[in-house]
């Protein structure tokens, strides 16, 4: 067990490093998050080597593998920035797999466990965001509950059905989950609602970095820059510099606490428990 301890420190470690990285510059460098992908399969081929058996390393380059896999998912359906899914590799390497059902259920189970600390880090993160700008969300807000309102009644008709059609067989949630499931269209209207009010704003050129959103297309000099999932390349920094025009920018909440809040859980269970 003394192997995993080693790597769950490993990681948190750089999760401290990613987070500082993160909250300073709003962004984490590939140095770091592929030196903890090659440290996390060094030491594992190291000891693979070591103890004579190949896998312990097969194992971990699996689970490297297949947190490659969620974290191009999350990125390209935009819940994550690419430092967040190139951090998250690194991490599918460091838990006790030792047969197929165990990715199942430590790769599983820790996303589970990092979109549900995510989700309550981001409202409480959110919350200080909508306080500043009470007028600008509650503006957005009443616009896109009236814009999404008919789309809020259906799914709390479809989970009222559905409720009943359990209750006569037998079967039921409770109160609190049917509860959670009503919030769900109320947290995305809220979601969206802080995107637009609070986390949109005009970036000078001169401020831009790699990867920064763009919330709408710009014109410069005849050119179209368009919005990308990948944000905005060094070319296009440099044609915003160059004509000297500000752009509307979407930021995100930095999500790096959420990735060691998770990973201290995870070990509690694993060490602890």
């Amino acid at each position: 067990m003394y192997k995993y301890i080693f790597l769950f420190s490993l990681s948190f470690v750089w999760v401290v490093f990613a987070m500082i990285q993160d909250f300073k510059t709003t962004e984490i460098a590939n140095w770091l998050t592929f030196s903890l992908i090659a440290f996390v399969l060094a030491y594992r081929a190291f000891y693979s080597v070591v103890i004579r058996n190949v896998e312990f390393f097969l194992f971990g380059l699996g689970g490297v593998l297949l947190f490659a896999l969620f974290g191009y998912l999350f990125y390209y359906s935009k819940f994550f920035g690419g430092g967040d899914a190139k951090l998250l590799y690194g991490i599918g390497g460091i838990f006790p797999y030792t047969n197929l059902g165990d990715y199942i259920k430590f790769g599983l189970g820790f996303i589970f466990v990092l979109f549900f600390v995510g989700m309550i880090y981001t409202l409480i993160y959110t919350i200080f965001l909508v306080l500043k700008r009470k007028k600008e969300f509650g503006r957005e807000f009443s616009k896109m509950f009236l814009e999404n309102k008919n789309w809020f009644y259906l799914v709390f008709f479809i989970f009222l059905i559905i409720e009943i059609i359990l209750l006569s067989k037998g079967f039921g949630f409770s109160s609190l989950s049917f509860f959670v499931l009503i919030l769900i269209p109320f947290l995305y209207i809220y979601v969206k609602s802080v995107e637009k009010a609070c986390m949109v704003n005009f970036v000078k050129p001169e401020n831009l970095i790699e990867g920064d959103w763009l919330e709408r297309e710009v014109k410069v000099n005849g050119k179209v820059i368009k919005k990308s999932v990948h944000g905005l390349s060094i070319e296009e920094i440099k044609i915003l510099r160059k004509a000297g025009k500000k752009v509307l920018i979407k930021q995100g909440v930095p999500f790096t606490p959420a990735f060691l809040i998770a990973i201290i859980l995870a070990g509690i269970y694993f060490f602890v428990l």
